[in-house]
């Protein structure tokens, strides 16, 4: 079981565009690739899986870029990860019990409930919670800073 870059990076890169996006404006891939120093090439990739799976709209031309296609309530941290292809399964067989010799393994039930408690937790946290959190954390420097 390994979150991979390409999660990683996807849900890096929508709430980049929750948190920077003014007014709905499009965000260019190059901004985003700016400030999360995620090359361009890989963030085309990603943008692609992202808007066939109805997560991004994208605009062309000057001016063009992403914006979010649904409310930040709306996109789960768990199918912003499906959407670019990401397996976050424990299981070797995915599932299918076929683990030893076509049978379930000793150890299948401990890694089905490992990866069914870790889609709980990503399908529990949206782009919303992770923007008030990177809020919070901002505002709690500010503090900080200002004390100092």
């Amino acid at each position: 079981m390994k979150l991979t870059t390409k999660g990683k990076f996807a849900v890096t890169a929508l709430l980049d565009i929750a948190i920077y996006s003014k007014d709905d404006q499009p965000m260019t891939l190059y901004a985003i690739s700016d400030r999360q120093g995620i090359s361009i090439s890989y963030l085309e990739q990603l943008f692609v899986k992202l808007r066939r799976q109805g997560m991004v709209k994208s605009y062309k031309g000057p001016g063009g870029g992403y914006i979010l296609s649904k409310s930040l309530d709306q996109l789960k941290v768990s199918e912003i990860i499906k959407a670019v292809d990401d397996d976050m399964d424990a299981r070797t067989c995915h599932g299918l019990k076929n683990c030893k010799d076509n049978n379930k393994c000793l150890t299948h039930d401990l890694w089905n409930d490992l990866t069914n408690h870790v889609y709980r937790y990503l399908d529990s946290v949206s782009l919303f919670d992770l923007v008030n959190k990177a809020n919070q954390n901002n505002s709690q420097l500010q503090k900080i800073n200002l004390e100092m």
